[in-house]
């Protein structure tokens, strides 16, 4: 998969980790900045993410911000974008088999490396299960969420 990678100021201490636990999953990583610590706006960053699922150049995306709330809250105005915190990798995994959630909001002043290191593959390795035999309990709760998108 092609997995688009953000962060602001406050998460890109933690990009660099983030990033090398995409590729060790045997994924291409669409970096979509921040390059520094000097201070940007989440906002911004969410939205570069979200374009890229937006458009098709990637099926799912990583932000990191201070906390993962502020990117969380913007990624998730976007048309198509499930984004969701998670600092545990049951949320991550479970995210996205129940979900559908394509966005992983992690919180570069909240955990630190090791935990990245486990939380990515989780969310990488999730599929949705809603379009499987069995699934129709997830596929109906997406489809209310997409309904509400719709409706808004």
């Amino acid at each position: 998969m092609k997995i688009a990678v953000g962060s602001d100021h406050g998460g890109f201490p933690l990009k660099d980790t983030v990033i090398e636990s995409v590729k060790a999953a045997g994924h291409e990583v669409i970096d979509v900045g921040t390059y520094s610590t000097d201070s940007v706006d989440f906002p911004d960053f969410a939205k570069k993410v979200g374009e890229k699922i937006q458009n098709g150049e990637a099926e799912r995306g990583i932000l990191i911000c201070g906390s993962g709330i502020g990117a969380a809250i913007a990624a998730n105005k976007m048309k198509g974008i499930y984004a969701s915190i998670c600092h545990d990798t049951y949320s991550a995994a479970q995210g996205v088999e129940h979900d559908a959630m394509n966005v992983l909001c992690l919180g570069g002043r909240v955990i630190g490396p090791e935990l990245v290191k486990v939380l990515v593959p989780a969310f990488l390795n999730a599929n949705y299960l809603g379009d499987e035999k069995g699934g129709e309990r997830y596929a109906k709760r997406v489809g209310k969420i997409k309904s509400m998108e719709e409706g808004n």
